[in-house]
């Protein structure tokens, strides 16, 4: 038995020690019997959130008026949520009331039936009210009860289906697709931007992430959230995705989605991320990555005549490893390009270190003691001395200076 699952065991014993009915929850109990590895347990009980506060000493309430708290046990965070009722839902992401609830009724509110199941590690019995274990065995992704009601209550509902369904190879039930059809216009602006991209990076962690890009498109919500791609047929969408299969596994999810946006430029590239509202880092990734792309698009004479210090500039650039192994899937020989690089790489190594950890070979003092003031002059002839010591291989400041004083800049 692992720590985590462990622990988990310990928080619902002692609820049931104490009088209360407690089970594992949701999508520990659907990993557990398609027996995937999961980490991730959540626990339901007819405790109240100061019940179960009454009983750790240690709790953070994150979301009381829900009737969830999380319960810390040796550092291990489990989320401990009060069966509950949804009084009714006016936004399409939250109930607007909750009232206590038995499992049976807690289990139909929630989204699909391979999520709506209770298990008790202590007796090891499922408690199964929504035949989600038919639906694994059978395969497929179904909504609780009525679909059209599922969605109502929350829009991202409908990004959640997709998800599952690519990440588990489950197609969707029909009654359940054809209301996310229905509803896919909705989905904006009830669900925040935000809540929409962290579902393409949750579902970029599988595989098959190019499928869920193409059925999401098949069920009109690509479109609703990309009004651009509104005109592009379902045939060009699939042939845009075609390559994002052979990706490494750690490429970034906005890079993954560009396949989508091909003739984008850098502008529409940050509008772009605005609009999904990207962290600072995924925008800096986009940038180089455009970079990059256009970079590699010149012709191989003219990539021939860059100059040293070009490439080790890019070397040095925190994106271009995986930059580097996404562009070469793009390349009729990867592995040809690929070892070309790294071969260029080790000799520009000690040039590249320099470059990252910003220990230049020659250094403002150096310029100041010539009689260089600070300012705009400096900073040009600092960057020209990086220049000629990489492409020239001089290392020693006096030589660097001496080469310097030579150029027009000086």
């Amino acid at each position: 038995m692992s720590e985590i699952l462990k622990h988990a065991s310990t928080v619902v014993k002692t609820l049931q020690e104490a009088g209360y009915i407690a089970y594992f929850a949701g999508g520990y109990v659907r990993d557990l019997l398609m027996k995937h590895p999961s980490h991730d347990i959540d626990i339901a009980t007819n405790a109240s959130v100061k019940e179960v506060e009454d009983l750790f000493p240690k709790t953070i309430p994150v979301g009381v008026a829900f009737g969830i708290v999380i319960v810390v046990i040796e550092g291990h965070q489990f989320e401990v949520a009060t069966f509950r009722k949804d009084r009714g839902y006016v936004d399409g992401r939250r109930p607007t009331g909750i009232d206590p609830a038995s499992p049976k009724e807690d289990a139909v509110r929630r989204d699909f039936t391979i999520n709506g199941m209770f298990y008790d590690p202590i007796t090891e019995a499922l408690y199964d009210y929504v035949n989600g274990q038919k639906d694994i065995e059978k395969k497929i992704i179904r909504a609780i009860g009525n679909p059209d009601e599922r969605f109502f209550e929350d829009r991202l509902r409908m990004m959640r289906a997709v998800r599952y369904s690519t990440r588990f190879g489950f197609p969707i039930e029909k009654k359940t697709g054809d209301a996310i059809r229905a509803k896919a216009r909705d989905l904006l602006p009830s669900v925040a931007m935000e809540r929409v991209w962290q579902e393409f990076k949750k579902m970029s962690h599988f595989a098959h992430f190019d499928e869920g890009l193409i059925l999401l498109h098949e069920l009109d919500l690509l479109p609703t959230i990309f009004p651009i791609l509104k005109e592009v047929t379902l045939k060009e969408i699939k042939a845009r995705a075609a390559l994002i299969h052979k990706f490494p596994k750690d490429s970034p999810t906005f890079a993954l989605l560009l396949e989508l946006f091909p003739s984008l430029d850098l502008d529409e590239i940050y509008e772009l991320s605005d609009y999904l509202k990207l962290s600072n880092k995924e925008k800096a990734f986009a940038k180089f990555y455009h970079h990059a792309g256009a970079l590699f698009s010149m012709p191989r004479d003219w990539l021939d005549k860059l100059e040293k210090i070009e490439w080790a500039q890019f070397y040095a650039d925190p994106y271009s490893e995986i930059g580097l192994k996404m562009i070469a899937i793009k390349q009729s020989k990867p592995e040809v390009f690929l070892s070309e690089h790294a071969k260029r790489q080790e000799t520009l190594a000690k040039h590249i270190e320099r470059i990252q950890t910003k220990k230049p070979y020659l250094r403002a003092e150096h310029l100041i003691q010539e009689g260089i003031k600070p300012g705009e002059k400096l900073g040009d002839l600092l960057e020209e001395g990086m220049r000629i010591a990489v492409n020239e291989e001089i290392e020693d400041p006096e030589t660097l200076l001496s080469r310097l004083k030579k150029t027009p800049l000086w």
